[in-house]
């Protein structure tokens, strides 16, 4: 197994690390087991696959592209890089595998960016005034962006994310502060972010959600632990920022979290 984020490898396990249960199998897709299923069933048409390991080296970008805009090869499989900036005159069919995922992220622009992504990516097919088929691959056909993404409808979609922004007071009517706290201790980060969230909360109150374990909760030797922050655009960032600093103070001069790094982003994107 390998960590697209630091680069570190592991063999891959016999039996599952939490309940030891030998019976592991593996579940859903990359571009790899796409690749390999789209050789099965079109066996004559050559295949390109575009994503972070076809692309490490010096000019492989450029290489598949090219390949691929020169009819060198007729399918291309790739992750969200191919959908941005490329414009080929011979693609007629774009298929769009486990839209679902994007849809479901944990994130509040989750939505937001599935529906530009599935518009980009629809509109790779059918350039230069030609008919395209786009196939968007789904368990939830009536899902409102889904709908939206269909008809096209880009106001209605607009209307109703700006409603459910205000509702839930996130961007553009609340800013974000995140709070990334890291540790080689798991146990002691997880201890350590319920400390400073709790105090947090005290000037705060509910403008103070998490800790929460991100989606990628271990880079290299570090675990990781956010806390968002919402805030009205009428306070004082100046003010936010003493106040983080004194409950900061107050939480991290405890000996326990001496080896803890916390930084703070905002308006993260």
């Amino acid at each position: 197994m390998l960590c697209h984020y630091c680069g570190a490898t592991y063999s891959v396990p016999k039996v599952c690390p939490e309940c030891e249960t030998p019976s592991l199998s593996n579940l859903g897709y990359g571009t790899e087991r796409v690749e390999e299923e789209v050789k099965e069933q079109f066996p004559t048409t050559k295949s390109l696959r575009m994503d972070l390991d076809t692309t490490r080296g010096k000019r492989a970008y450029e290489r598949i592209i090219t390949d691929f805009a020169s009819n060198k090869a007729g399918i291309l499989i790739g992750t969200q890089m191919i959908s941005k900036g490329l414009d080929f005159d011979n693609v007629s069919i774009v298929g769009i595998l486990n839209a679902d995922n994007m849809l479901n992220y944990p994130d509040f622009r989750a939505h937001e960016r599935a529906y530009q992504m599935i518009i980009q990516v629809s509109g790779r097919a059918g350039r230069k005034n030609k008919q395209g088929l786009v196939a968007l691959q789904t368990g939830q056909p009536a899902h409102p962006v889904i709908t939206f993404a269909m008809n096209n409808d880009y106001d209605s979609f607009f209307n109703t994310q700006l409603s459910e922004r205000q509702l839930f007071r996130y961007p553009p009517f609340y800013r974000l502060i995140s709070i990334i706290i890291r540790g080689k201790h798991e146990h002691v980060v997880e201890q350590a972010s319920k400390q400073f969230a709790q105090s947090l909360r005290q000037p705060f109150g509910e403008r103070v959600l998490g800790p929460s374990k991100p989606p990628v909760s271990r880079i290299q030797t570090l675990f990781i632990r956010k806390i968002m922050l919402k805030i009205e655009h009428q306070a004082s960032i100046k003010k936010v920022s003493s106040l983080l600093s004194a409950h900061q103070k107050i939480v991290f001069t405890n000996n326990d979290f001496k080896y803890i790094i916390i930084h703070y982003v905002i308006d993260p994107m």
